[in-house]
């Protein structure tokens, strides 16, 4: 799927519709080579401007995984002398790298994390507006790795996930091969958990 078609298809009424598609998930994955990702966040961003005119009325969430997850931990304080668990972690790099990444992995997979990304989503979806706001745009996946893996995101996420209030589009940098995902072509991800590809009709 080209990203003029994929325009087409998040302009389109019926998939507007959040009541359409999967009864039970609501996560649909757009491919693209790694080596087009910030041509496609600025695409992302064009999608964003244009949706919002009158000839759709609708406004996007935009959700960069890893800005979002620093954000949780900078909001996040260690003891007293520490209000950002962020900055603490970054000024112990330098003396423990593991036990530095060991650290962040917990928390980009802990059910914290997930419940900041919902109530993230939840309060752009319930402001009251004129405008439609069936989209989340999640990009940003391959700033997270090795911290979370996607497949584990889409798995996990489905405890705070309200299909039909919200479709999340995942723009993934990798490839398919068969029931398998690779993040930038050649890292493994395994199968993407109960998620619709978006391919030509």
């Amino acid at each position: 799927m080209t990203v003029e078609q994929l325009y087409e298809k998040l302009c389109d009424p019926c998939f507007q519709n959040t009541e359409e598609g999967d009864l039970f998930y609501n996560f649909y994955i757009y491919l693209y080579d790694a080596e087009k990702e910030y041509e496609i966040r600025k695409q992302i961003q064009q999608f964003k401007e244009n949706l919002i005119r009158p000839a759709n009325y609708v406004d996007v969430l935009m959700m960069n995984l890893y800005d979002t997850f620093c954000e949780f931990m900078n909001g996040l304080s260690f003891g007293k002398k520490h209000p950002s668990y962020l900055q603490y972690l970054f000024d112990k790099d330098a003396e423990n790298q593991e036990a530095v990444m060991r650290s962040l992995t917990t928390k980009a997979n802990s059910k914290e994390f997930y419940e900041y990304i919902h109530q993230r989503i939840l309060a752009h979806i319930s402001t009251e507006t004129d405008y439609k706001r069936p989209y989340v745009f999640l990009y940003g996946i391959g700033q997270m790795y090795p911290l979370l893996r996607t497949n584990v995101f889409l798995t996990n996420y489905e405890a705070y996930n309200e299909v039909n209030k919200y479709k999340i589009i995942v723009f993934y940098p990798g490839k398919q091969v068969d029931n398998t995902f690779s993040l930038f072509g050649c890292l493994e991800d395994a199968h993407a958990y109960r998620a619709t590809l978006l391919i030509n009709d």
